[in-house]
Parts: structure tokens; C-alpha cells; sequence
């Protein structure tokens, strides 16, 4: 089934057709929402959650969006919001500094059943979490999501030359990590 394009598709939702209309923006970007989330917070289960709560949030304001951005844009922004409220709400629940976060989210990599056995994803995996969250974010819709600088913009709210500089920052990082031993 070919995607119907994203104005066709809030022009259903309009036209009073809201329920398909939705249930064909989730078919359409579910997996890719997923995927974005579970890069930042691991654990299937919170990845799962989070979409979901992505796409509750995506359902309450569709009516209001007024497509100044790339459906896909919004429903990122609204996703990568989800995640950062996420691992901050983690951190203050249990009064944690960020490196504990992270060794928790690195703990749950190693439990991970799509990483057994693959040693060198596992190492990029850790590398990953090991970067401040904002080059984390970065790095992840950019080699995992191979977004555009421009997309990443709007998502963001950060300008495309900082961008461009938090991945260099973070793919030097990341080798650096990859070579040491």
C-alpha cells in the first residue's frame, strides 16, 4: 500500500473522515517513531509507551496543526519532546545524576535480544549513550533516521550550522570511544 501524501492526509482528517485519517498518519509513522524513541531511551517497553503517548499527543492537537512545519517534523518534535520529559522525569524521580541515567540505560543494552552477539553495535550502542543528550538526539536522527539538517531544524528549534557541529562533535566522540582500549 502506497503512503498517501501527508496533505491528503489532514484533508481527511478535516473532512470529518478524523479516524482513518489518524489511523493512516500512525500506519505511516509508527515504526519510525519508534525507532527514534527507542534510540534515546532503550528499553522496548518505554519506547513503546512513549510512542503511544506521542501519538495521544499528535491525536489531541491535530486539529490545531497548522502545518507551518512537515507533519512528520511535528510529530518528531512532539516525540522527541516525549523522550527528553522522559529521561529528565527519571533522573528527578529518583534523584539521579545524568551519568546514572545513562549507566542504567547502557545496563539495559546489554539485556538487549536484537544486540546479542553483535559486539560492535553493542560498543557504538554504549558510545552513544555516553554523549550529552542534545548530540545524543542529534547523532541518532542523523545516522540512524539519516534526517536532514533542515528536518533536524524544525524538530529542534536549533540553528542548522549547530547542528551540523553537535554531530561532528559527536561522531568525534563516538570514534574516539570506538578506538580506545
Amino acid at each position: 500500500m502506497e503512503h498517501q501524501a501527508d496533505n491528503e492526509l489532514l484533508e481527511l482528517f478535516r473532512n470529518g473522515n478524523s479516524h482513518h485519517a489518524f489511523n493512516l498518519i500512525v500506519k505511516k509513522y509508527q515504526q519510525r517513531v519508534y525507532s527514534h524513541v527507542r534510540h534515546m531511551v532503550i528499553d522496548h517497553d518505554d519506547a513503546n509507551d512513549l510512542t503511544q503517548n506521542t501519538f495521544i499527543k499528535v491525536w489531541n492537537n491535530l486539529s490545531t496543526f497548522r502545518e507551518d512545519a512537515q507533519l512528520f517534523t511535528w510529530i518528531y518534535r512532539i516525540a522527541t519532546n516525549e523522550c527528553l520529559n522522559f529521561l529528565k522525569n527519571k533522573r528527578k524521580r529518583f534523584f539521579l545524576p545524568v551519568a546514572d541515567v545513562e549507566s542504567e540505560l547502557a545496563e539495559k543494552l546489554t539485556q538487549e535480544p536484537s544486540l546479542k552477539g553483535d559486539a560492535i553495535e553493542m560498543k557504538l550502542q554504549k558510545a552513544i549513550l555516553l554523549l550529552p543528550e542534545k548530540q545524543r538526539l542529534v547523532f541518532n536522527m542523523r545516522y540512524y533516521n539519516e534526517m536532514k539538517y533542515e528536518d533536524m531544524s524544525e524538530v529542534l528549534g536549533t540553528s542548522v550550522g549547530a547542528l551540523k557541529a553537535s554531530y561532528h562533535h559527536a561522531v568525534q566522540k563516538i570514534e574516539n570511544y570506538l578506538t580506545s582500549d
